[in-house]
């Protein structure tokens, strides 16, 4: 998808974020990141999304193999589509979200030797700026008030894994 440049989001963008958590206690620390990143010009949603999410699992310290769909030709919708990126990616196990059970079709994946599982996380409260703890917000809200400790802060949500 090509972003639309001739509307002023970047700054929209950062003015909105800066305003609100100038005050944070980690402000400053990923403020210079996020204030060269919307500085840039960026043509494809995607170039920007995967610059942003290298750029917070290296700060949140996740290590992972960094793989894009684009390199690989997955087939099928839906539950038929996570099969298949199993499948091609050599997986024995599949994690979906909550709302998986919603759509897998739990036979099929029994069928191909991949075990299926659901996440049920529970949201953890930490210290925000204002008023009562709002869950789900952005991971640069954690990261402006925890700071070095929202890794810490997202594993103590309680996951349920069935």
């Amino acid at each position: 998808m090509e972003i639309n440049n001739s509307v002023k989001w970047r700054r929209k963008h950062w003015r909105s974020i800066a305003v609100n958590y100038k005050k944070a206690p980690y402000f400053e620390s990923y403020a210079p990141f996020l204030d060269d990143t919307y500085r840039r010009d960026w043509r494809y949603l995607a170039d920007l999304n995967e610059h942003l999410l290298r750029w917070l699992l290296g700060v949140l310290g996740i290590k992972v193999n960094f793989l894009k769909a684009s390199d690989f030709e997955f087939r099928g919708k839906k539950s038929d589509l996570v099969l298949d990126m199993c499948k091609q990616l050599g997986a024995d196990v599949y994690i979906f979200g909550a709302l998986g059970r919603d759509y897998a079709n739990l036979k099929d994946f029994e069928d191909a030797g991949i075990k299926a599982l659901f996440q049920e996380y529970k949201h953890p409260t930490y210290p925000q700026l204002y008023g009562d703890f709002i869950p789900n917000l952005s991971v640069i809200d954690l990261l402006f008030n925890c700071g070095p400790k929202s890794l810490d802060t997202i594993m103590t949500g309680q996951d349920e894994i069935a």
